[in-house]
């Protein structure tokens, strides 16, 4: 009897999630915190060090020195700012959508120290002798020039003070902000007016008897105004406890940040259409299923992401369209279920209820795998990197959500109405396909359209290939090295943009007229309008002041600027290592847990291989090796393993089938029957993730460009590893101990007692 009721909960169901989605959308994307990659911003990472170099840093000077930092941050006018303490002496400040990453630099390394000295540069009075809080910006009576002005404590110092300084034959009352050693009041006035470092000078005929102090006549028009505001309110933030040194920098130009996000975007849109036709067609009514569910994830993930304040990056868009991949698995996994339950002669209900209940096991086991590889990235990462490993860790969770339970729940509404009780064409199987259920036909037993493939005699062969492709790659990274950028190897990077087509040698003339000799130019673009400088050295705060001035007046884009010190580099380095580390340790001892050791080893031998192949191709081509590469490494760590999980699934059921071992050919049976079985599953899955991947690597921002081909390079080496050495592998290893076991036989299975198989109709 066919349930009307069922289909109108179905249209009703999917109406209010389009509705819902539809008004709510908006204010969702308007919500989401984009990072400095899109929008345009500054990061900087300092290294805390105590005045004079005596002492140690504590966490009270280190949370002290974060409070005025974020005070400085409201003298920019940027909210929401990020400001981080970071064991066991570092301060990471990141100021996304800021309009002027060169004055926030200089505003918030600036030490706030004010010292009134006389033309001998001798201190006369420091901040410390300021009341806090009293410095306002105001006008001049008369003549309405902007002023600063601020009270001192003890106003029978000052008057000691200026009787000082008027008795002198260079009776100059020097006012400075952050006098460093060198600096001379008599070097000053050699120079321009507007170039002299010093706040002002005047000059003390008599001993002034006031407690307040106004510094003027160096602030002129507009732009005096916001100066003489800066200053007042850098005094009112207060001085640093400490000395600060930039170890690590990215300011990113917001014409950089748009255009990344546009491509990026356009991208993902491109990769997540071709997924979505590509289930119609072949999957059909659950196809369709499919779509909505994943519509409904990638809306649901954005808004569990504005709920966590997370700040969205360009490793975090890919990681969201990465996740409708993963996603797509997981629908393929019971969708094939399915199919395969409808061939034997099931009823579309039974069919359901067994694909439903043997396909969560393997999806649980599969997407588990990735959140070990996630969770060591966020734990590992920095920056963008822990945003690429939270995107992805809320992507997990919103599959199981929709791709899980919405899915199944909508599509257990389509099956229970009877409305599709004939219509097996609909979930992709041919009615000559079918088998009659009398004839005892199991899963595991029918055929495939990879029968004549015999995939144990393939593996040897192509195992040998690989060690030979080893050997090679060793050899290729002894001669040639990696192609360390700077998040490895330090110096400073500067990615620039112009309308114009560029060329090395216009670049080359642009960065010499700074005084400065680059490294490395690289054209990128499909146009050339983009190029990449590389400094092997980390440039100063005032080259990149210079170097920005003058590649915006040239080109007319601000340019992205990112410096890393020695020491960062090192860390980045030893801290990826740990992390690939960790998840192989992590991945090898759950699938131990939930399959066999032997399963564990050849799954994390076959991603070793994997990863190995990635980094010798990128040695080879001279690619450049960033931090953004690692995040590549640890995702095919977690993500090509599903692969691998899946097919141990299937050899774990044939095992149960078989329940005895005696032969090996009953082993190499094993083995092909499970690759055969789960073939199409696995094209399917790793061509949706793939076809994803190909549009960001052509469509997408430039710098995800090493980003996505290195995934690309792990997909299509998971898949191979996965068929052709890790279940092969498992097959070696299990030959071995059949050979050792006592009497000749390995028993594989016990069975339990259970409760008989309830047969729905």
């Amino acid at each position: 009897m066919k349930k009307t009721s069922r289909i109108i909960a179905f249209i009703l169901i999917v109406a209010l999630l389009i509705v819902g989605m539809g008004f709510t959308y908006k204010n969702v994307v308007k919500n989401v915190n984009l990072g400095l990659d899109l929008q345009g911003g500054f990061e900087v990472l300092y290294q805390v060090k105590p005045l004079g170099g005596d002492g140690k840093i504590d966490d009270k000077a280190l949370q002290s020195t974060a409070q005025t930092l974020e005070n400085r941050v409201n003298v920019l006018g940027v909210s929401e700012p990020h400001i981080q303490v970071e064991d066991p002496d570092r301060i990471r400040v990141q100021l996304a959508g800021v309009k002027n990453p060169d004055e926030a630099r200089k505003i918030l390394s600036s030490q706030a120290n004010l010292t009134i000295r006389d033309a001998d540069d001798h201190v006369k009075l420091t901040g410390k002798d300021i009341v806090q809080g009293s410095a306002k910006q105001e006008f001049k009576q008369g003549t309405n020039e902007p002023a600063v002005t601020f009270k001192l404590k003890d106003r029978a110092k000052f008057k000691k003070v200026t009787e000082e300084i008027s008795k002198k034959q260079e009776n100059m009352m020097v006012v400075w902000l952050d006098y460093k050693k060198g600096d001379s009041y008599h070097k000053e006035l050699e120079k321009p007016e507007d170039k002299r470092k010093y706040v002002s000078a005047a000059s003390v005929d008599q001993p002034i008897n006031s407690d307040s102090v106004e510094i003027s006549g160096g602030f002129q028009g507009q732009q005096g105004v916001e100066r003489a505001k800066q200053i007042a309110e850098l005094l009112n933030a207060g001085s640093l406890p400490v000395d600060l040194k930039e170890v690590y920098s990215n300011s990113v130009g917001a014409q950089f940040g748009q255009d990344a996000l546009d491509k990026t975007i356009f991208a993902s849109m491109v990769g997540v259409a071709i997924i979505y036709l590509f289930m119609v067609g072949f999957y059909r009514l659950p196809g369709i299923v499919a779509v909505i569910a994943l519509t409904v994830y990638v809306y649901l993930t954005l808004v569990a992401f504005n709920f966590i304040s997370g700040v969205l990056t360009l490793p975090g868009l890919a990681a969201l369209v990465l996740g409708v991949g993963m996603a797509v698995d997981a629908n393929i996994i019971m969708y094939e279920r399915i199919k395969d339950e409808l061939r034997v002669g099931r009823t579309l209900k039974q069919a359901y209820s067994k694909a439903n209940k043997s396909s969560f096991l393997t999806i649980f086991d599969s997407n588990l795998t990735t959140v070990i590889a996630a969770a060591v990235l966020f734990f590992f990462g920095q920056s963008s990197v822990k945003g690429f490993a939270t995107m992805l860790l809320l992507g997990i969770l919103m599959i199981f959500i929709t791709a899980v339970f919405l899915s199944r729940g909508l599509l257990s509404l389509l099956v229970s109405s009877n409305y599709f009780k004939k219509k097996y064409w609909m979930f992709g199987v041919n009615k000559n396909n079918r088998h009659d259920i009398n004839e005892g036909v199991d899963v595991h037993d029918l055929k495939t359209a990879f029968e004549k493939w015999n995939f144990v005699k393939l593996a040897k062969p192509l195992i040998g290939v690989s060690i030979l492709i080893l050997v090679i790659g060793i050899i290729i990274l002894s001669i040639f090295k990696l192609n360390l950028g700077i998040d490895f190897s330090s110096g400073t990077r500067v990615d620039l943009d112009s309308d114009t087509k560029l060329s090395q040698t216009k670049v080359e003339r642009t960065i010499k007229d700074v005084g400065l000799t680059p490294d490395q130019i690289q054209i990128n673009g499909n146009d050339n309008k983009q190029a990449t400088v590389q400094f092997k050295n980390d440039l100063s705060k005032d080259e990149t002041l210079k170097l920005n001035k003058v590649i915006n007046d040239q080109y007319g884009h601000k340019p992205t600027v990112n410096t890393v010190s020695p020491m960062i580099g090192q860390e980045l380095a030893k801290n990826a290592m740990k992390a690939l580390i960790y998840a192989a340790i992590g991945i090898i001892i759950y699938v131990s847990l939930r399959f066999e050791w032997r399963m564990g080893l050849s799954a994390v031998l076959a991603l070793l291989h994997d990863v190995f192949i990635i980094v010798a191709l990128f040695s080879l081509l001279r690619l450049e090796v960033d931090i953004t590469f690692i995040a590549a490494i640890l995702t095919i760590v977690g993500y090509s393993i599903n692969d691998t999980i899946v097919t141990f699934d299937r050899v774990r059921e044939n095992l149960h089938k078989i329940k005895v071992i005696t032969e090996p050919h009953q082993i190499d049976n094993i083995v092909n029957q499970s690759i055969r079985q789960t073939m199409t599953r696995s094209i399917n899955t790793v061509l949706t993730v793939v076809v994803v991947v190909i549009a960001i690597l052509i469509f997408g921002a430039s710098s995800l460009f090493n980003f996505s081909l290195a995934l690309l390079i792990g997909l299509l080496s998971g898949v191979f590893s996965s068929i052709f050495i890790a279940v092969p592998l498992w097959g070696i290893m299990k030959k071995h101990q059949l050979k050792k076991s006592e009497n000749g036989k390995l028993v594989v299975y016990k069975e339990k007692k259970s409760n008989d198989e309830k047969i729905l109709v």
